[in-house]
């Protein structure tokens, strides 16, 4: 099912929903077709660029989803200044929910590319995230990937692109917040899917580099009992605990870990997670060292204060990857300002090296394997009025923690 809107206008947050929509599945050959007629509608109007964005709506990231697409629609809103268009032309966004499912991801981006869409942006999920760049590929569509973690995103055709952090940024913080690692043990403590898999080469590749040995302890992504994976990371006798997990039974992990007593027994770090997450580390919050993407209070630009306004304007709250949909919304306006929204190839070299000032702070889209480059936090979480509040511990640079050059 998709829902077609056009993007934001008439102000920051106004949006006009137009009538869902539901496309039959159409036949592909290997190229995009033909977009010449698109440069304009009936009576010599403009025609609308349309835009389709797969992400989860539904399924267990869906919580991801919602914040992704509500910092998208601000972002379309804040590059366009409110108009929701560039150079006369409507932005349409055509929502769809690919439920965390690679199969109907794909579904999805051959019926919109079917019908002439050259845009495609979204999904939560990493394994959906690379079979789409696939079909963008195949398709020689542009695609900008949400906020997806996996290294193998970065690098993986010149028709991707990505508008969040990936998993080497996120190991590349915690490596600068731990002493010299030679000769200690780091455990992986994750989800065995394309994610958790993402994270353990990510320790491999940056804490291992740096001299650790490094354990997985991958759990089945349908698992809902944790204490006998609790009790592996025990007995592997870390001197470190690098925890990667996403999704609804979060709270149950980090409750499994407590009583088990793993914080008792050697130091764990993990990336901050949503809003939703804060309260779900119950006593450990304190004893628990976070690398962070995002939060409201992290970054100190005008960009992050308008996002966080725009956002709350809209009975919302800046969450964990409100940037990463705020980013791809000034990405897509960015080439379609470049290309028009209907010559690819135009689009792809206005995005290669573009430097910009994002929520995050100054971000650049390295040009050669269109890697996000960002800054980092550090977080704590400290107990306020009966709930858990992050506080910045530290910004690290992006070139601190800029992944490796990736060769396809």
């Amino acid at each position: 099912m998709t829902q077609r809107t056009p993007a934001r206008t008439g102000g920051r947050r106004s949006l006009a929903v137009a009538a869902a929509a539901v496309v039959g599945v159409l036949g592909l050959s290997a190229c995009a077709p033909d977009s010449g007629s698109a440069s304009s509608g009936e009576d010599g109007e403009a025609a609308a660029v349309p835009v389709s964005i797969i992400y989860s709506q539904s399924g267990p990231l869906a919580a991801y989803g919602e914040a992704y697409r509500n910092g998208l629609e601000a972002g379309i809103d804040y590059a366009t200044d409110g108009s929701g268009e560039v150079d006369g032309r409507e932005i349409e966004l055509d929502f769809a929910d690919d439920a965390g499912d690679p199969a109907k991801a794909v579904g999805l981006a051959k019926d919109a590319i079917g019908s002439g869409t050259q845009i495609i942006a979204g999904t939560v999920s990493s394994g959906v995230a690379l079979s789409l760049a696939e079909q963008a590929e195949q398709n020689e569509v542009l695609y900008i990937s949400g906020p997806a973690a996996a290294d193998a995103v970065t690098g993986i055709n010149r028709y991707t692109f990505r508008s969040g952090r990936q998993t080497y940024q996120d190991v590349a913080t915690a490596g600068s917040l731990i002493g010299d690692l030679e000769g200690k043990k780091v455990a992986v403590f994750a989800q065995d899917n394309a994610f958790g898999q993402g994270n353990v080469a990510g320790v491999e590749a940056v804490l291992g580099g740096a001299g650790a040995e490094v354990e997985p302890v991958l759990v089945p992504e349908d698992a809902t009992e944790f204490t006998p994976f609790a009790r592996r990371i025990l007995d592997a006798e870390p001197d470190l605990v690098f925890v990667a997990w996403a999704g609804d039974t979060t709270s149950a992990m980090w409750q499994s870990l407590d009583q088990q007593q793993v914080f008792d027994e050697v130091p764990v770090t993990t990336g901050l997670g949503d809003i939703a997450s804060y309260g779900a580390y119950g006593a450990a919050s304190e004893q628990i060292t976070f690398l962070s993407h995002y939060f409201a209070g992290a970054p100190d630009n005008e960009v992050n204060a308008a996002m966080v306004e725009s956002l709350e304007e809209a009975g919302a709250e800046a969450d964990l990857f409100s940037p990463d949909g705020f980013v791809a919304g000034q990405m897509i306006v960015h080439a379609i300002e470049e290309g028009g929204g209907d010559d690819v190839d135009a689009m792809i070299e206005a995005l290669e090296g573009w430097e910009f000032e994002g929520p995050k702070g100054t971000t650049t889209v390295r040009a050669e394997d269109h890697a996000l480059i960002q800054p980092m936090f550090a977080a704590t979480l400290s107990e306020q009025g009966g709930s858990f509040v992050p506080e910045l511990a530290d910004q690290v640079e992006p070139d601190v923690v800029a992944p490796p050059v990736a060769t396809s």
